[in-house]
């Protein structure tokens, strides 16, 4: 059975890094109510970027609600050894994104990844150029372009990303979403938007707003053109 579809525009992802931990079923299902539908996940690993996060068993739960509402879960690698980690959330997932920085075989990881039964995609730090997923577009479901370099929530958006986003573009098939990820919020989706993005990661963004509903709502509309 194939992976759903990924959507191709105006969707912002909640990314549950910057949940509240102890309230995130609370959390999950107010934001699903207000009509979020991909949530996104972030797997560190220590080595690859300087932090920690989570594990597949977190990821399930993270899937259960997202899933019952017909929804979609996006997991993104950042890991030293993405090979090993696909099979472990590849049963929680609709998505994965590796970093083409993490491994030599990118196209095999693409491979592993839709056999799996999961879209596949590659991330890209924000030093690296977007020319490196050239020869992929055919193997490509979305390319998550990084806007911070990655570890961390709360860091600023990169003011080149809009360029790099808009290159990426004029390289890849129609039919290759890209996704932001990183700084996301009113002032900076727009311009990622414009550029050619149509799936909208954010983090503190919406779990650090004193609203997190409102928040989402908010971007949800900037995303969708309003």
């Amino acid at each position: 059975m194939s992976a759903p579809e990924l959507p191709r525009e105006g969707v912002v992802l909640p990314s549950v890094m910057s949940a509240d931990m102890l309230a995130l079923g609370a959390q999950l299902d107010a934001l699903i109510a207000a009509g979020a539908r991909v949530a996104h996940v972030d797997v560190m690993d220590g080595h690859f970027v300087p932090n920690l996060t989570i594990g597949p068993d977190f990821t399930r739960a993270v899937a259960g609600p997202f899933h019952a509402a017909g929804g979609l879960v996006d997991v993104h690698l950042m890991v030293s050894r993405p090979g090993d980690m696909i099979p472990l959330f590849a049963p929680m997932a609709d998505a994965i994104t590796v970093h083409v920085e993490a491994d030599p075989h990118p196209h095999r990881l693409l491979g592993a990844i839709r056999e799996a039964g999961c879209r596949a995609g590659l991330a890209l730090n924000p030093g690296t150029p977007v020319e490196h997923v050239a020869e992929l577009g055919g193997e490509l479901d979305y390319v998550n372009v990084l806007a911070v370099n990655p570890g961390f929530a709360g860091q600023s958006f990169i003011t080149t990303t809009p360029g790099r986003i808009a290159r990426l573009r004029a390289l890849l098939p129609d039919r290759v979403v890209i996704e932001v990820d990183g700084g996301i919020g009113r002032a900076t989706l727009p311009d990622a938007r414009a550029a050619g993005a149509g799936m909208f990661v954010s983090a503190s963004s919406i779990f650090g707003a004193p609203d997190p509903v409102a928040a989402f709502r908010e971007l949800a509309g900037l995303a969708a053109g309003g």
